[in-house]
C-alpha cells in the first residue's frame, strides 16, 4: 500500500492514472472511508495495490 495526494479533482481520475482502471474507484474509497468520488481541498488517501482481476465501480450492497 502507498499513499498519494492531490488537491480536489476525483476518484475516478486517480483509480484510472494510479490503478490503470477507473473502475476501481471504489476500493481507494473504501480503504480510506469515503462515500463521495469528489474530493476537495488537500488530501493524501492510501492505495491499495494493483489488481486486474479487482472488481470495481459497484460498492457492494
Amino acid at each position: 500500500m502507498r499513499t498519494f495526494s492531490t488537491v480536489g479533482g476525483n476518484l475516478f481520475r486517480i483509480a484510472a492514472e494510479q490503478l490503470n482502471d477507473a473502475t476501481q474507484w471504489i476500493r481507494i474509497a473504501q480503504l480510506n472511508g469515503l462515500s463521495d468520488p469528489v474530493l476537495t481541498g488537500i488530501v493524501t488517501l492510501r492505495l491499495p495495490t494493483q489488481d486486474a482481476s479487482a472488481g470495481g465501480g459497484v460498492a457492494s450492497q
